[in-house]
Formats: C-alpha cells, structure tokens, sequence
C-alpha cells in the first residue's frame, strides 16, 4: 500500500491510498479518483516530503514503538486494515448512524436546528460537493468491512 498526497484543480488537498503507484496512475487516467470536497475528478499528486522510518526516537534512542502513528507506520496492508478497524469502531461507539440521511442531518447541525451530535453515514458525491459549498464541516473516511474476506 502507498498513500499520496493529491490536489484537485480546485485546490482542495487530501490523502488517497492505492495498492501501488501504477494502481494510482491507472486509476487517474481512468478518471475514478476524485476529490471528496468537490468530486472533481481532475486530480494530481501534490509534492510530498520523504518518509524516512527511521525506528529510533528523539535522542538516537531505539524505539520501543512510535510515540504517534506516522504514514511510515501502516506500510503492510494489514496495518492498514487494523487502524480502518479501529477507527470504525470508535466512530461507531461515540457517533449516531443516520445512514443515507446524512448531508439532511449535517445540515441540521450545522443550521442549528438540532443540538451539535457527532453522526455518520452516507452521502452521494453530488451530495457531499454540496454540503461542501455550504459550508458543512464533515470528513469522508474509508470505511472498512466488519471481517476480513
């Protein structure tokens, strides 16, 4: 797995992961990756620093594990996999499902026509674009299934 920094031609930058660079650049000329702010499919790959892991903290001291979790951290697709497993369980222990009538209840929050409640669900791309434009905070995350088949 590799992760990228991407921008979208309206600026917009966020993180996307492919299983390696030529899966990014089939995907990109095939016009499937796009932006989760606008849903523009004119994407590129933003400069990116180097990630040099190199296991030794502050001081020159070996590591006994990272202090925080870095991109270097979650290199094996089973990393990958246990951190998106993590996060769905947290996400679905401290928030409400709404299901697919997320971006109507977003946009009851973000009005103030209900108490501020952390939600999650599903939105159409069309429906998440705008919900951007009017200014609703929200993220969209990968979601992980429940088991590993």
């Amino acid at each position: 797995m590799i992760v990228f920094d991407l921008k979208c031609k309206n600026g917009h930058a966020f993180e996307a992961w492919f299983a390696s660079g030529a899966a990014f650049e089939r995907q990109s000329k095939a016009g499937v990756i796009t932006c989760p702010h606008c849903g523009t499919s004119k994407v590129n790959k933003a400069p990116m620093a180097p990630n040099l892991n190199t296991n030794r903290r502050q001081g020159g001291r070996p590591s006994e594990g990272p202090a925080m979790a870095t991109k270097g951290d979650y290199e094996r697709p089973a990393d990958v996999q246990r951190a998106l497993t993590e996060l769905r369980q947290q996400i679905e222990k401290n928030c409400k499902y709404v299901g697919e009538r997320f971006a109507e209840e977003a946009r009851k929050i973000h009005y103030g026509e209900v108490k501020p409640h952390n939600i999650y669900g599903q939105t159409t791309p069309q429906e998440a674009k705008d919900l951007t434009d009017e200014g609703v905070d929200f993220g969209i995350l990968p979601w992980s299934s429940r088991t590993n088949s």
